[in-house]
């Protein structure tokens, strides 16, 4: 299995409209990549830092689930620029991206 993890950032000024994240453009992501691999969607909401009251390092961590890279990089090279355009619509922050495989 091969998992896209998206890192939404969260700072003391950033925002993140979760309802449009949850209603709008979770639902884009499965409509656009399930046909072409999509397999799983694990959403994790930031609740705190490290210490009493500290914010999280991220507001959500996405994992979007391939069965391989394959299937990965041809949804992403086919609908990753729609998915990337939505972005501003529910947060001012740039996500960070990392590929990672299951051992």
């Amino acid at each position: 299995m091969v998992r896209l993890t998206v890192l939404y950032p969260k700072t003391a000024d950033s925002t993140f409209d979760m309802d449009y994240y949850l209603d709008t453009h979770i639902p884009l992501v499965k409509e656009r990549l399930t046909h072409h691999g999509l397999v799983g969607v694990d959403l994790q909401e930031g609740l705190s830092g490290g210490g009493p009251g500290d914010l999280p390092t991220y507001a959500m961590i996405t994992g979007l689930i391939f069965n391989t890279t394959d299937e990965l990089s041809a949804g992403m090279g086919v609908h990753g620029p729609e998915l990337l355009g939505d972005i501003p619509n529910f947060t001012d922050q740039q996500p960070l991206t990392q590929v990672c495989r299951s051992i």
